[in-house]
């Protein structure tokens, strides 16, 4: 496994954003009968989700948290020095997303901006990136986390189209020699590739006669056993790297996957339920940026009192899953808000 502690970061701050328009499953959801969708909201737990109307974007989510993060904590945009986007529903094949938010953030060109591919493990694993850039000479990292899986999934589709909800984040990391260390716990395993997948689309099959193809396709039995099976033991394991116990942690932050997953999760590793924040109700299953949501929202509901010792836990498509033990201290900006419409600057070809 991949394991690694990392010393002298601090999480200044995180923002995020959801589209305003939200859609409720029992009042709004149709195709389905009442009697399954009332089934499914009390087994996942999605009472309501913020969706796009398929304009807004992931980069629209990331660069509205982004401006009001960098607005809250006052850096000069030319302070940044490295910027990451983690998601899986890019503006485009190229160029790069991140390059396009870094356009209208109005960053320096000593910036350095990329993509990083990862969906529901994306946020420790992101976490993990931006702080090995803070720890190797760069002072100030931006974490960007967005995804809109509301709009790949099928209307026809009860496995799916009621569960997901759309989020952006952004998360500011920066040096802080004599911070307390942060532990990260990385794994993957391939051959689980097709539980959750959009099987057309991309190069292997840019092309298909079947719409379908277009849509998530997701094992919901695999699924389920993969994280039963994995997650015990990387909470297990990352609280051993750090010599901690239960009781120690603060807060499990969740990806927000399923109610009853979760539930069952925090049960099998004796975890307390007020230790174990959910907002999937109000939210859904919006991918990794659910971790920053459910701080925001969750966590962070009413300001900190004290520095919270988290452990933040995504896993799901790749197969992929990780862990992050990190501090978050009292003065961090925290904010949140919800989005109207697209305001990244559109691309007009030249006629």
């Amino acid at each position: 496994m991949s394991q690694s502690v990392i010393d002298g970061c601090r999480i200044a701050g995180i923002a995020t954003a959801t589209p305003s328009h939200v859609f409720n499953n029992t009042r709004d959801a149709t195709g389905f009968e009442k009697a399954e969708i009332r089934k499914i909201v009390a087994m996942a737990g999605v009472k309501q989700r913020h969706v796009s109307d398929g304009s807004i974007c992931s980069s629209d989510l990331c660069l509205a948290a982004a401006g009001d993060l960098l607005e809250k904590l006052q850096w000069p945009r030319d302070s940044i020095d490295g910027l990451i986007l983690v998601t899986q529903t890019p503006d485009y094949f190229l160029p790069s997303t991140s390059c396009l938010i870094h356009r209208d953030l109005k960053l320096a060109p000593h910036c350095a901006s990329f993509d990083i591919g990862l969906g529901c493990s994306g946020y420790p694993y992101g976490l993990w990136m931006a702080a090995m850039m803070a720890n190797n000479g760069l002072k100030r990292v931006l974490l960007l986390h967005g995804e809109t899986p509301s709009v790949f999934t099928s209307p026809q589709d009860r496995a799916t189209y009621l569960l997901f909800g759309d989020a952006g984040s952004a998360t500011a990391i920066e040096q802080q020699p004599g911070a307390a260390p942060w532990y990260f716990n990385l794994q993957t395993d391939g051959s689980g590739f097709d539980d959750l997948i959009i099987p057309a689309g991309g190069f292997r099959q840019r092309f298909s006669d079947d719409r379908r193809q277009y849509y998530l396709h997701m094992n919901g039995t695999d699924l389920f056993n993969f994280t039963i099976k994995r997650v015990p033991p990387l909470i297990a394991d990352t609280l051993s790297m750090a010599g901690l116990a239960v009781d120690d942690v603060d807060h499990f932050v969740f990806h927000q996957s399923n109610q009853f997953m979760m539930k069952h999760l925090a049960k099998k590793c004796k975890l307390p339920a007020e230790k174990t924040p959910l907002i999937i109700g109000e939210f859904g299953n919006s991918g990794g940026p659910s971790v920053p949501l459910t701080i925001t929202r969750g966590v962070c509901a009413e300001p900190l009192s004290q520095r919270r010792k988290m452990m933040l836990l995504g896993y799901g498509v790749g197969l992929s899953w990780g862990a992050g033990l990190v501090d978050l201290d009292p003065d961090a900006a925290i904010c949140h808000r919800e989005l109207e419409g697209p305001c990244l600057t559109p691309y007009e070809p030249e006629e």
